[in-house]
């Protein structure tokens, strides 16, 4: 491990993939240590035009005894290289030797015997395909999906004839830049420099995000059509999302309370065709990532992240080390879970 751009008490290990026709190919490890490990560890990855900087999520869980690793995929963030296209890959299964390779450096080197993983956005759809054809080996003992990317945020008629069309260019010029992006109101809501409290790096994380090429979005759109059908993952899965969407173009302060990515109704819809136990939890006032939501939410989050990992975990309560575990708990509120089995098909 070697210092991260974080800073302490946050560090780094670079992961070597080989080749891919760019050329080298590495992926990029953040650890943060909790002062009196318990055994837990989690480990996060990001969604598209994103990187791990949100320091205090790694502080709230290793206050609580987990060690904290975060992923930062080939050609993103840390571990994007000059030679590379920004954020692409041809299939979301592309992604999946860092994340082994992650999980034997959390279990096998660093010694951990619960693995919480946790994905956002594009994260949020990788680590789920990850979990199912992981499913037998016993790599995580649950799954915390936060705003995950389960469908294109557009009408029916956008989405299925774009889908045979990004195929088909996929396969004949997969870099091509498609006439859309992100847009910025998502980015303003959240930089310190526009209308939001964060501080993160520009050059890997841009206003406007990087282009959409075909070949990503046919991997995505892929990828998608696999979750719907319907996956088999075996551990407890928690899904949380933004009571509602953001639908406008410019900035309007009330994108800092709802998702101005995703349409949350689609994670919702999906959500049951993940496994066995999904727990759904909605959040007032959040935001795409709802970690970086407004204070009030994200405590909110936080508590919820807690309680359903209480409930699951053998290794004990996700208090935070010193504190005493509440004698009772609340019954939960209009942002609290709810708990349903799998729908087939």
């Amino acid at each position: 491990m070697e210092p991260d751009v974080l800073g302490p008490p946050y560090e780094r290990q670079t992961i070597d993939l080989g080749t891919d026709d760019e050329g080298p190919v590495v992926a990029t490890l953040v650890r943060r240590r909790a002062d009196r490990p318990t055994g837990r560890a989690v480990l996060y990855t990001h969604g598209f035009t994103d990187y791990f900087f949100q320091g205090h999520l790694g502080d709230f869980f290793a206050e609580r005894g987990w060690d904290f690793y975060a992923l930062d995929l080939r050609k993103y963030g840390r571990s994007l290289l000059p030679h590379q296209t920004p954020n692409f890959c041809r299939d979301l299964s592309d992604h999946f030797p860092e994340l082994d390779a992650a999980a034997k450096i959390i279990r096998a080197d660093d010694g951990h015997d619960t693995l919480l993983a946790m994905g956002h956005s594009t994260g949020g759809l990788i680590m789920p395909l990850w979990a199912h054809a992981r499913r037998d080996a016993g790599v995580i003992d649950g799954l915390f999906l936060n705003s995950p990317f389960f469908d294109i945020n557009a009408p029916w008629l956008v989405r299925r004839p774009l889908a045979a069309a990004v195929g088909r260019l996929a396969r004949r010029a997969p870099r091509r830049v498609l006439p859309f992006g992100l847009g910025t109101v998502y980015s303003e809501s959240l930089h310190a420099e526009h209308h939001g409290e964060w501080n993160y790096d520009l050059t890997w994380k841009p206003l406007a995000g990087f282009p959409v090429r075909a070949g990503w979005l046919n991997a995505v759109r892929t990828a998608q059509r696999q979750l719907r059908a319907g996956l088999d993952i075996q551990v407890p899965v928690l899904l949380a999302c933004s009571t509602r969407s953001f639908k406008g173009k410019k900035w309007h302060e009330s994108a800092a309370l709802a998702d101005a990515v995703l349409d949350v109704e689609h994670m919702v819809r999906w959500a049951p065709r993940l496994g066995r136990h999904v727990t759904l939890a909605r959040f007032d006032g959040g935001m795409h990532d709802l970690t970086l939501s407004g204070p009030a939410v994200r405590e909110k989050v936080f508590e919820e992240v807690g309680r359903w990992a209480d409930a699951f975990f053998d290794a004990g309560p996700t208090v935070r080390v010193g504190e005493r575990p509440p004698a009772s708990r609340q019954p939960a509120d209009e942002a609290g879970p709810a708990n349903y089995p799998a729908q087939g098909g």
